[in-house]
């Protein structure tokens, strides 16, 4: 009997026993998996952004070696009262109270510094840069990310597109990889890399900003008679600011997807719009740039204009693709092969033309003398049209053209409108002459005429073309009312 109650009793402790570890382990289990999958979980949001953040640095520090500083420095003449701050603007009335009071000015001299960012392409000191970083640069000076300073040397250019190679005496550097723009995509992460704001940071290590590409295939509009064409850019919200220009921007690979081109901006700042030319346009011109040879660009010889909505409806089109021509000039491709203003041309070589952008990319890109095929739509009936690409005239070709001999006058030398620069400019060819130079400390001097504008009307008399301003000057006595694109200005016949 006794046995069998202590029997009993041990079965008993024993269960309780069993129950209680049981229940510790059950209480355990469910106490530590939820911690355990919470763990789990921060550790998988955690590793991604640790990568991510692991690429940034690496591409800071791999592409960061080839990133350089560029300074550069310009002497420019400024003469008489343009030295001072004229809250009047070009006021005759200003113009006049000054000079009597304070007499000429003379011409003075000062240093012109610029700041910009290049890129290593070749490890025996080539550097791709922007054209304006360098342009008309007396001095240049690339600083490396070591701290090392070197004379740096433009060995080609290329205005059209705003690139530059400059070299400098140094072997064995680091250099960036060149990815292929027509693979990015928007929404992916850009990296852009260089110097901002130059040396006032007082440091040679490049600044890293990051965001994502905004959008592709963008335009900036000429807002001078300087030759560039900005189009199919890219477009970034990662900061670029003053001295980014010429650094690469570059994909989270590492691979310089662009060169830093410009920022839109209504303060001054940044403010999250920035644009960068595809590398594959730098690409299609390295070669020669590193080579020194002259960059060139095909050319038909018409002023274009994109279709908007009534254009569209005149012309019975479906939709907003093809361009306009709104003007052919004289003497070229287009003229010879019998285009007129008001075509409509909707392809070239069989393929759609999108719009003015699209159609100038595919012109420019043209081997000289090749023969391409327009498909174009004149007085609502297509056809087709035969024209050999001819070589885009460069600023210098053009003005070489120009007669300046026999229509000096007051310190003016003038000259023809080129077909060039009337298309650079979407004006009529037969509008206007242009001032080709101003002699210094002559009536057209003070008169604070420029060299560069387009003479409009001379006393009210329209200018058309030269035989117009040689008819207009001949009648002219004392003073005469200038007008040119900039506005009026008062011409005197002789200095005071």
């Amino acid at each position: 009997m006794n046995l069998d109650k202590k029997t009993r009793l041990g079965w008993v402790i024993t269960s309780l026993v069993a129950g209680v570890m049981a229940g510790i382990l059950i209480t355990t289990r469910f106490n530590f998996t939820p911690q355990t999958q919470a763990a789990s979980e921060q550790s998988d949001i955690a590793n991604p952004v640790l990568s991510l953040e692991n690429a940034f640095v690496k591409v800071a520090d791999e592409v960061g070696q080839a990133v350089v500083s560029i300074s550069t420095e310009s002497t420019e003449k400024v003469g008489g009262r343009q030295i001072y701050m004229n809250p009047f603007g070009n006021d005759e009335f200003f113009n006049q109270f000054f000079k009597e009071f304070f007499g000429e000015m003379p011409k003075r001299e000062y240093k012109r510094r610029g700041i910009g960012s290049g890129v290593i392409i070749n490890a025996d000191g080539f550097i791709l840069t922007n054209q304006h970083v360098v342009e008309d640069a007396q001095k240049i000076i690339v600083t490396l990310p070591d701290g090392r300073e070197f004379k740096g040397e433009v060995k080609g250019i290329d205005p059209r597109s705003d690139l530059a190679i400059v070299k400098i005496s140094a072997h064995n550097l680091p250099v960036a990889r060149l990815g292929d723009s027509d693979q990015v995509k928007i929404g992916q992460w850009s990296v852009a890399i260089g110097n901002p704001f130059g040396f006032a940071i007082n440091n040679p290590k490049p600044t890293v900003t990051v965001g994502v590409i905004s959008a592709l295939d963008r335009s900036l509009p000429r807002t001078s008679r300087r030759d560039r064409l900005y189009t199919g850019l890219i477009q970034t919200d990662a900061a670029i600011n003053p001295g980014n220009s010429g650094g690469p921007l570059v994909n989270i690979k590492g691979e310089v997807i662009g060169i830093n081109v410009a920022i839109f901006t209504t303060s001054g700042g940044y403010e999250g719009v920035g644009f960068a030319i595809p590398i594959n346009t730098a690409k299609s011109v390295l070669k020669n740039l590193i080579e020194g040879k002259k960059i060139v660009y095909g050319w038909l010889g018409i002023s274009i204009q994109d279709l908007d909505e009534k254009l569209v409806k005149y012309f019975g089109l479906s939709n907003k693709e093809g361009i306009i021509v709104a003007g052919v000039l004289p003497n070229t491709p287009a003229e010879k092969a019998g285009l007129k203003e008001g075509d409509v041309i909707i392809t070239y070589e069989g393929e759609k033309v999108k719009n003015t952008n699209d159609l100038l990319q595919k012109v420019g890109h043209a081997p000289i003398g090749q023969k391409v095929k327009l498909g174009i739509l004149r007085n609502k009936k297509e056809s087709e049209v035969e024209v050999a690409i001819a070589e885009r005239p460069s600023e210098a070709e053009a003005a070489k053209s120009k007669p300046t001999e026999i229509e000096k006058w007051r310190g003016i030398a003038v000259g023809e409108l080129t077909p060039q620069e009337a298309e650079q400019l979407g004006l009529e060819v037969s509008r206007g002459v242009i001032i080709v130079k101003i002699e210094e400390g002559s009536p057209a001097d003070e008169s604070g005429l420029r060299k560069g504008d387009r003479i409009l009307s001379i006393n009210h008399q329209p200018i058309k073309n030269l035989g117009d301003y040689q008819n207009a000057i001949k009648s002219v006595e004392g003073e005469c009312l200038i007008r040119t694109q900039r506005g009026y200005a008062v011409l005197k016949e002789k200095i005071e």
